[in-house]
């Protein structure tokens, strides 16, 4: 029996995470990532600790084709700044944060169901 989620063609899947980055559709990319359904980008954040100086201008420049975006925090959950949380919300994208692992799975099952939505992941070690 397959498993494997039906997804449109070109979505990017997470098949895998830990070591250090990210299996996104059988390709290895190493360290943090922002994820969309049809492209990924390297996301220069390394902890929760550097998620107060995040960016997600590139997640609010998708607007419209993103409404929600995951943010994967690690091993552990953590709290978003003020600031981000508002500046997505004024731009009209929805966030949740939990950690990496979580957004992974919600990720793929939002994907799966054509949703528009990204995920912003730090990677585990």
């Amino acid at each position: 029996m397959n498993f494997t989620p039906v997804v449109s063609p070109g979505r990017l899947l997470v098949r895998s995470y830990g070591t250090g980055g990210f299996n996104i559709n059988d390709h290895r990319v190493v360290g943090s990532v922002m994820l969309f359904p049809s492209h990924v980008e390297t996301w220069e954040v390394h902890s929760v600790a550097d998620l107060p100086s995040a960016e997600f201008l590139q997640v609010i420049e998708e607007r419209p084709q993103i409404e929600v975006l995951l943010v994967g925090t690690g091993h552990s959950s953590a709290a978003l700044d003020t600031v981000s949380r508002e500046n997505l919300r004024a731009a009209g994208i929805c966030v949740d944060v939990m950690p990496t692992g979580a957004a992974c799975r919600t990720y793929n099952v939002l994907v799966g169901e054509d949703r528009r939505v990204a995920a912003a992941l730090i990677a585990l070690g």
